[in-house]
């Protein structure tokens, strides 16, 4: 079987890719996430060497924080583990939370 440690981390690559891939250069450099709440339901177990697909979005942001949602399926196209994250952003030069401003939360909705 997978183990939840394995699962949290592919929460956190998806979910890092996924900022990498659609926000602009100036703010990858001004600001970090760090996730403050992790809920993941199980739907059906995954065993080493099956193939998972990992599709995640965004939800609204509030605030500082930014919710992620990430399904897993399976080969058939089955969702066997969803996940719901909620991240914080925080400014990477005075380490502080930092509100998530259209600016930063469109490109994720285009």
């Amino acid at each position: 079987h997978v183990n939840n440690a394995l699962y949290l981390k592919w929460i956190q690559d998806v979910a890092t890719a996924h900022w990498s891939a659609v926000a602009p250069a100036e703010h990858r450099d001004t600001y970090v996430w760090v996730v403050t709440r992790h809920e993941i339901d199980y739907l059906k177990q995954t065993l080493d060497g099956e193939t998972l697909t990992l599709t995640t979005w965004v939800g609204e942001p509030k605030g500082a924080r930014f919710d992620r949602n990430v399904d897993f399926t399976d080969a058939t196209g089955k969702v066997i583990v969803r996940a719901k994250t909620t991240w914080a952003m925080i400014d990477k030069a005075s380490g502080r939370i930092a509100r998530v401003r259209d600016e930063i939360a469109a490109p994720f909705f285009d």
